[in-house]
C-alpha cells in the first residue's frame, strides 16, 4: 500500500472531502496553466488526478461498507 493511500485512510470523511475539494481547484488551475503554455510541471496533473480518484475511491469504499452495516 502506498504512503499517500495510508495517510488517506486515516483523514476523516469531512477531511477528504476538503482535500478533494482543494485538489479539484488545483486541477482546474493546472488546466489553465496548460492551456495557455504556462506549466511548469506537467506531471503534477498526472499526480493530483490520481489523488483525486484515490479520495473518490475511498469515499466510494467508506459509503458502502456504511451501507452494508
Amino acid at each position: 500500500m502506498s504512503k499517500q493511500l495510508e495517510d488517506l485512510r486515516t483523514k476523516t470523511d469531512d477531511q477528504l472531502a476538503d482535500e478533494l475539494t482543494a485538489l479539484k481547484k488545483e486541477a482546474f488551475n493546472l488546466r489553465f496553466q496548460a492551456a495557455t503554455n504556462q506549466l511548469e510541471n506537467p506531471s503534477r496533473m498526472r499526480d493530483v488526478r490520481r489523488n483525486i480518484a484515490r479520495i473518490k475511491t475511498l469515499q466510494g469504499e467508506r459509503a458502502r461498507s456504511a451501507a452494508q452495516a
